[in-house]
């Protein structure tokens, strides 16, 4: 029998309590504070060293560069303050202006941005008015001027670097034998033609590359048994041998 004794006992029997940590509220309003002092010591500083810029101080040897480029560049970004100017997105934009290779830009306490520039050096025309540096890259595709002394290469589009490499890899050799050459093209089939200073076309071909010019340095070493005003051009293009185009007439392929 249950009792009215043990139906109370029952009635009374509490949920287990869960117990939360304490919070120590003070230490931390204390703590927020602190960083809230922080921040705004920060933003106040920044903002008591976010000066006018007063000078802009540009280094660098200019031949092809001229200061209205460079003030059309960074006279949009020295309007703002000595902290504030963006200095990455200034150095992106003086090297998109097509003779500048690279832009260091740093800033001098109080007030002053210092922008080191280094010019491209043109070492080769590409096509008809494109302009390569040494590494056989385009930084220049419409010059309206092409200097007389840079040697002439050409190719299909996308092949700047593949012919430029070519070129100097043959010009090295070329000038350990007192020459050089003032053009190299690339056709569409592959096929490798070059000049030499002295007017001979030298053609290579599309295949075994590396092998036939060995075999045209060769050539040039052992001599041709003619000067080389006599000759128009020496064919690389066959298997075990040479032809030399003579100027007076045409010559058959030598061994």
């Amino acid at each position: 029998m249950v009792t009215k004794r043990n139906r109370k006992r029952k009635r009374s029997k509490k949920s287990p309590r869960f117990k939360l940590p304490a919070i120590n509220w003070l230490r931390m309003l204390s703590t927020a504070g602190v960083a809230v002092c922080l921040v705004g010591t920060y933003q106040l500083t920044r903002w008591l060293m976010d000066r006018p810029i007063e000078a802009v101080v540009v280094k660098g040897v200019f031949q092809r560069v001229s200061a209205v480029q460079l003030e059309e560049v960074l006279s949009s970004y020295v309007e703002t303050g000595f902290l504030s100017a963006d200095i990455s997105a200034m150095q992106k934009e003086l090297t998109h202006i097509p003779w500048i290779a690279t832009a260091d830009v740093r800033r001098r306490w109080p007030a002053s941005i210092e922008v080191f520039v280094e010019e491209q050096s043109a070492a080769a025309a590409w096509g008809e008015s494109g302009l390569l540096n040494i590494h056989g890259d385009q930084f220049v595709q419409d010059a309206t001027h092409l200097p007389a002394e840079l040697p002439r290469l050409s190719g299909p589009e996308g092949a700047e670097t593949v012919v430029a490499r070519r070129y100097f890899q043959v010009q090295k050799q070329l000038e350990q034998r007192g020459l050089s050459a003032r053009s190299m093209t690339l056709d569409e089939r592959g096929a490798w033609v070059f000049e030499l200073s002295n007017g001979i076309r030298v053609r290579i071909g599309a295949t075994d590359i590396d092998r036939r010019l060995e075999r045209f340095f060769l050539v040039l070493d052992q001599g041709m048994g003619a000067g080389p005003e006599e000759v128009d051009y020496i064919d690389m293009r066959y298997t075990n041998g040479f032809a030399i185009g003579w100027k007076s007439e045409k010559a058959g392929p030598h061994a």
